[in-house]
């Protein structure tokens, strides 16, 4: 696992954020199904995911710091995250009803608009991207930039 950004180009740090978004997704999906704590679950993921080796090919290393900062606030702010959701969903959609990916994933977004270090448009872009990625042939994409531009104008005005 790389934990220092010394020596890494401004695309790979690109990379590893993404891939720290697509693994806080994934991670807050397993939390939800299997009942598991934050800890156990953040710990699988930087033993057994972040740089792994599946059927000869190898996971990206995430960016592990932005992986734990927003699997936390997911979790800590998670009552207020999905009541902003909530507010940007059509009323008779709340988040209990959504697809549980989509709830992860709008959970690690919300997470994300709290922390003022990444512009709202970036987390959206990098979001929809990966609503891209476990739906490429659906409308989940455009459905979570709708969403996460709501959420975004809600958690960040003075960005817009």
């Amino acid at each position: 696992m790389t934990t220092s950004s010394a020596g890494i180009s401004g695309n790979q740090k690109r990379k590893m954020k993404s891939a720290a978004r697509l693994y806080a997704v994934q991670a807050l999906f397993q939390m939800e199904h299997s009942s598991q704590t934050v800890e156990r679950v953040r710990n699988e993921f930087l033993e057994h995911r972040f740089g792994a080796v599946y059927e000869g090919a190898e996971m990206l290393d995430g960016d592990i710091n932005l992986f734990a900062r927003v699997l936390d606030d997911a979790v800590n702010y998670q009552a207020l995250i999905d009541q902003m959701t909530d507010r940007a969903l059509v009323a008779k959609w709340p988040i209990a009803r959504i697809d549980p990916t989509l709830r992860a994933l709008f959970r690690a977004a919300g997470a994300e608009f709290r922390d003022t270090g990444t512009p709202p448009k970036v987390v959206i872009s990098e979001y929809v991207d990966v609503a891209r990625a476990f739906f490429p042939d659906g409308k989940e994409p455009s459905f979570v930039n709708a969403v996460l531009d709501h959420m975004a104008h809600e958690a960040r005005p003075d960005a817009f």
